[in-house]
């Protein structure tokens, strides 16, 4: 027993302790358990109005009627639980009626908050609105009588037949919920009288008698179109109510009835039934019920039919599907309340603030879903409350704002500033706070429209690292207000001063939509309302209207200016289909033009037939339009009714709904958000079809998520971009490390690099992780940055990544081509570069032929692109090429292309080259000062290139007279020493071989020799090797030819012709006669080598003078040998042939070039052997 007593004790002094502790946390702020709901209630009796609150008390609970606080008497007055009681409701006129709409108000000392709207009903029932009236009807046929009334809450309706109660269904007899009365088949035992009774709580009403007289078909078997007698009517039903669509018809035979979806859906089986003879009921009818219904009476066995339509509008009262969350806010900070709603028609949000509505003032604004208070004040510790209404009811939502003090805060940012960069963008900056600004950690960016009243106020954070930012998500050619707050761990500073500024204009988005009609057969009145100012994106100057007719291609175009809005276009040609379109432009250009609309003019034809109407459509949500129209002031034909179609863009024309001349407006329910739909009107009367107005309209977005206060997704990451080619970059990226079930979509933006005009940035939507960016500018360098989106949420920009695109290939050919022969069989081709502007060409492609191989289509291919040793020249940078191996007495034919990575560009014109026939006496005309030859290639080579003429001529007047005085010591200081066997070289005379003297004395002698006469030089400027005197180039003939070479003295033994002398450790160059070589040996001679019968390196293509990139190889100067190089043996004292190899210029199938590098690297690696400098050809010049 103790022990139950001290467990029941310390569970007292558990619920003691933890009663305190949930006042603080559970019942600090205010919340209601029960709220008042609608009330219909009979005069005189007593209603309850519920009301229980929970909060921190004291909580103070007030009623308001109509807005007004309720004022308690004897028979309205509180009860202990703070719920309403009225004793006796009365229904008196004005303020003494207690009937009208009521609110609970509780508040304590944290703010207040209203109860949801209950509306207090008496019990009614009024006169009929319709009554039925007498009907003849013969039998067989159909008869239908119809009732209406007010009455609350909605009476019962039947029907007397004689003052005898019918049943409701039986297999003839229908009576509808709208109180309809229907009978089919109609039989004399059916006539009498008629009433309806309508019955609620309130009262009972007989509505007046009616008559149905029945007479007999004179042709009971003659057969009768379907005939729509009563047809479904537009209605308007609350959510989880039912409708009624009524269709009755007659014919002969009996048609039947069936029933349809205008836009192709399947009618839902589950909540819907036929009752009677072909009357649609609905049941528990939801959103995805709205839409157009067509009913069709069918002819059994045959194609008759008719059919009528009317729309269903679903009512759904407001729910919401996003609440207000409570905030803790710093003084001088911002607060965000976001509350979404749902419903039809679409509610409206209201702000309440301790139980009183909002106004938006400089601080406090209000948007279609938000609540935003900058700069908070202690006043603003507050409830909040968003309301949302329609005519279904109301719901609210709560939420708290709590103002945290500090008094230890920065100054404002100071010196704000801001810049206009583009049509959607604007530099901000600003300087520090000037007090605390070392306790900054960021800032705060607020932006908002200028103009207008409750526009939307964003906010971006940044760093406490950098004082500017870009705003780049703007409208053009709008202002926009900036300020700037600093924030600190404890607070925030007040807002920096307010900064205006601009944006520039843009093109507009596209063009107006058109609306059509026509007054004569001749003529259409093209109208169209102005641009909105996010279409438009600046100051709409002109506009440009096309129109054409459907059989022709050919358009006529028309400018406008910006201040018109419709224009009469005449003397077009009766019943003809035209097509018309137009586009808007403002101060920058032309914006995209408006798709093609059609519209029919009306027949030549005197009829009187209703004119166009004047037609109106306007969206009402994303699944709805409302069409309005008027008949022309000028009409004077009468009118029956209206058919009205419609259809989506690219989609064929839907049957007509047949609407009452009575009827002025019509919504159209049923449709797809975002799309485009062409609706068209007509007036018709017993003559015909009257004339057809005709509009398009588009559909807005279904907006289900809106912008919430949460942070923004992360941007992708590891973006790269890669040249696809010369117009297109590949983007790839990844996706952030966050987990989501929506749908992820991307926005890649790209403009070239250092562009100013925001028009020409290009953003391109994918829902991949990777972008071919297609249409770009080659050898262009541009920019990309990639946002992610999700569910309308849209993360910041990645970094920037950069690419180029590669450049183009060639578009035009190499300039200034020349063929220059130089030898018998050897011609020096040069040209200049593509006159394109930033081209990259990486070779150059020489086709050359004789007349007779052009004929056959063979040319020969030889390829420039090329390096030697440690010399690299830049591709394509080498603009001349030796061909060889040319045949004398030939007529050739050459041409140059030039290419890069991206392909080949087109070939030059063609230059002609003659090679002159072998000479038939032994003197070579080249070697007299007079030859028209030795002229001829001299102009050609000083054509080639006036500043290396004049270095070789300087550089060879230099060498020679270097030589001369070298020959003259050397054999001066020879005639002081034992006779040595020395090789001199005249001309016109052949060389003689000295005696060798003691091979002992031989090893520690000089050897000295002629170098060249002196008359002779080698050209060591020109890339060949060609040796020149004084008479011109000296060519190489077939009895003899020479071979330099240098060698140690302590070689000169092994010599062929004998010893010389010479003086120890010395190096001499050394002439030997050896047959038959070239000239070209001094710099090697092709080794063995795949070739064709026109020459060595060539290679046979058809007459196109195009080669296939596989058969013909690129030239490696850096490669290996491919072929044999002449080589120094010992007994000549040279190095080897490793040390020839590395300056061989090897290629299969095609001629080297031969460079004069090539020979200061031989003797570079022979003076090295030697120990001594040796005569370098560059040295000389």
């Amino acid at each position: 027993m103790a022990l139950v007593k001290r467990e029941l004790y310390q569970r007292l002094l558990f619920v003691a302790a933890f009663l305190p502790i949930t006042g603080v946390f559970c019942f600090s702020e205010l919340f209601f358990i029960k709220e008042p709901h609608d009330a219909t209630v009979m005069r005189k009796e007593a209603v309850i109005l519920d009301c229980q609150v929970h909060g921190e008390m004291p909580v103070d609970v007030r009623w308001l009627r109509n807005g007004a606080k309720v004022v308690e008497n004897e028979r309205v007055y509180l009860l202990s639980n703070s719920s309403l009681y009225i004793s006796e409701v009365e229904s008196r006129r004005g303020d003494k009626s207690d009937e009208g709409v009521y609110q609970c108000l509780a508040q304590n000392k944290y703010g207040a908050i209203l109860s949801q709207r209950a509306r207090l009903t008496i019990t009614s029932i009024s006169s009929f609105t319709a009554q039925p009236a007498s009907i003849v009807a013969t039998e067989g046929s159909v008869a239908r009588f119809s009732c209406k009334i007010s009455a609350h809450p909605p009476p019962i309706i039947t029907w007397e037949f004689n003052r005898v109660t019918l049943p409701l269904v039986t297999e003839r007899i229908t009576v509808l919920p709208s109180g309809a009365l229907q009978i089919h088949g109609v039989q004399r035992a059916d006539g009498g009288n008629y009433r309806c009774v309508a019955t609620n709580i309130a009262n009972r009403r007989r509505s007046a008698e009616a008559t149905l007289t029945v007479t007999s078909d004179p042709n009971p078997r003659r057969p009768q179109r379907p005939r729509i007698t009563a047809g479904p009517q537009n209605i308007s039903v609350p959510a989880h109510q039912s409708a009624t669509l009524e269709c009755m018809a007659t014919g002969n035979p009996r048609p039947i009835v069936s029933w349809s979806r205008a836009d192709s859906k399947s009618i839902d089986v589950y909540h819907t039934k036929v009752l009677g003879n072909g009357n649609l009921i609905i049941t528990d009818i939801k959103p995805q019920h709205g839409g157009v219904y067509v009913c069709r009476a069918s002819t059994p066995g045959t194609r008759n039919f008719t059919v009528a339509a009317a729309n269903v509008t679903v009512l759904a009262p407001p729910s919401l599907a996003e609440w207000p969350e409570s905030l803790t806010r710093p003084r001088a900070g911002t607060a965000r309340f976001v509350c979404r709603a749902e419903g039809f028609p679409a509610p409206q949000i209201t702000w309440l603030k301790n139980g009183e509505r909002i106004h938006s003032n400089g601080r406090i604004k209000m948007y279609s879903s938000k609540l935003v208070i900058n700069q908070i004040i202690p006043e603003d510790d507050a409830i909040y409350q968003c309301q949302a209404e329609n005519e279904q009811g109301a719901v609210l939502a709560m939420a708290r704002l709590i103002v945290v003090m500090s008094e230890d805060r920065p100054s404002a940012p100071k010196n704000i500033r801001a810049d206009t960069v583009s049509s959607s963008a604007i530099l901000l900056a600003w300087d520090r706070p000037l007090y605390n600004a070392d306790k900054v950690i960021a800032y705060s960016v607020h932006y908002m429209k200028a103009e207008g009243l409750n526009n939307e106020e964003y906010q971006v954070v940044i760093g406490n690292d950098t004082t500017r930012y870009i705003i780049d998500d703007l409208e053009p050619a709008r202002n926009y207000t900036f300020y700037v707050v600093a924030y600190m761990p404890m607070g925030a500073s007040r807002m920096s001063d307010h900064m205006f500024q601009h944006t520039l204009e843009d093109v507009p988005l596209r063009g107006p939509e058109l609306s059509l009609t026509s007054r004569s057969p001749t003529d259409i009145q093209v109208s169209w309302r102005a641009l909105p100012d996010k279409l438009s994106r600046g100051r709409v100057s002109a506009y440009r209207l096309s129109y054409r007719t459907g059989a022709e291609n050919s358009v006529s175009q028309l400018e406008l200016p910006g201040e018109k809005t419709k224009y009469l276009i005449e003397n077009l040609q009766p019943d003809t289909v035209y097509l018309l379109r137009i586009a808007a432009a403002t101060g920058v250009g032309w914006g995209e033009q408006s798709a093609w609309t059609s519209h029919r003019t009306p027949k030549a034809s005197g009829a009187q037939v209703p004119l166009s109407p004047e037609l109106d459509l306007e969206p009402l949500n994303c699944t709805t339009i409302l069409a309005r129209w008027r008949l022309a002031q000028r009409n004077s034909a009468s009118v029956q009714g209206y058919k009205l179609f419609y259809h989506e863009e690219s989609r064929s024309e839907s049957v007509p709904l047949r609407l009452r001349a009575s009827d002025h407006s019509h919504t159209i329910g049923g449709l797809d958000p975002r799309k485009k739909y062409h609706v068209n009107l007509l007036a018709y009367n017993a003559v015909g079809d009257g004339y057809q107005a005709d509009q398009t309209i588009s559909t807005p977005g279904c907006v289900s998520v809106r912008d919430r206060l949460v942070p923004p997704p992360p941007p992708p990451h590891n973006v790269h971009a890669k040249a696809n080619g010369s117009s297109s970059i590949l983007l790839e990226w990844g996706r952030p490390a966050f987990t989501s079930a929506h749908a992820i979509n991307y926005t890649v933006r790209c403009n070239p690099v250092g562009l100013q005009n925001a028009s020409l940035v290009l953003y391109l939507q994918t829902n991949e992780q990777s972008l071919l960016v297609r249409n770009l500018q080659p050898n262009t360098k541009y920019e990309f940055a990639i946002r992610l989106h999700i569910e309308q949420l849209s993360s910041p920009w990645s970094p920037v990544v950069y690419q180029s695109t590669f450049p183009e290939a060639p578009t035009l050919p190499p300039t200034d081509i020349k063929a220059t022969l130089i030898e018998e069989d050897t011609a020096l081709v040069s040209w200049k570069p593509p006159e394109e502007a930033s081209l990259s060409v990486t070779r150059y492609t020489i086709l050359y032929a004789s007349r007779r191989e052009r004929l056959a289509g063979e040319w020969r291919v030889l390829q420039r692109e090329e390096q030697c040793g440690a010399s690299v020249w830049p591709p394509g940078s080498i603009t001349m090429a030796l061909l060889e191996n040319l045949k004398p007495g030939h007529f050739y034919l050459v041409k140059v292309s030039a290419s890069n990575n991206m392909g080949d560009g087109p070939f030059s014109r063609t230059v002609e080259l003659t090679v002159r026939a072998d000479p038939t006496s032994g003197h070579d005309p080249r070697f007299s000062r007079g030859s028209t030859r030795s002229n001829a290639f001299a102009d050609g080579f000083y054509h080639l290139d006036r500043t290396s003429m004049t270095g070789v001529t300087v550089g060879v007047s230099i060498a020679l007279a270097c030589i001369i005085i070298c020959a003259f010591i050397l054999v001066c200081r020879g005639k002081h020493r034992k006779p040595s066997a020395v090789k001199l070289h005249g001309e016109g005379r052949s060389p003689a071989a000295g005696r060798p003297g003691s091979e002992g004395s031989a090893e520690n002698a000089d050897v000295s020799a002629a170098v060249l006469s002196r008359n002779h030089f080698i050209d060591s400027k020109g890339g060949t090797d060609l040796i020149i005197n004084s008479l011109g180039p000296v060519e190489a003939s077939a009895e003899q030819r020479s071979k330099w070479f240098s060698f140690r003295a302590k070689d000169a033994q092994k010599m062929k012709g004998g010893a010389a002398s010479s003086r120890p450790g010395s190096t001499v160059l050394s002439y030997e006669e050896e047959r038959p070589a070239s000239p070209r040996a001094l710099l090697g001679r092709p080794g063995d080598s795949e070739g064709s019968s026109g020459g060595e390196g060539g290679h046979a293509t058809d007459d196109s003078g195009r080669f296939s990139q596989d058969e013909t190889e690129m030239t490696d100067l850096s490669s290996g040998p491919s072929g044999r190089q002449p080589s120094v043996t010992p007994e000549d004292g040279g190095g080897g042939d490793e040390e020839e190899e590395t300056c061989r210029v090897a290629r299969h199938g095609q001629t080297r070039l031969r460079l004069v590098e090539c020979v200061e690297e031989l003797c570079c690696h022979q003076e090295a052997q030697s120990g001594r400098p040796l005569l370098s050809l560059s040295q000389v010049v």
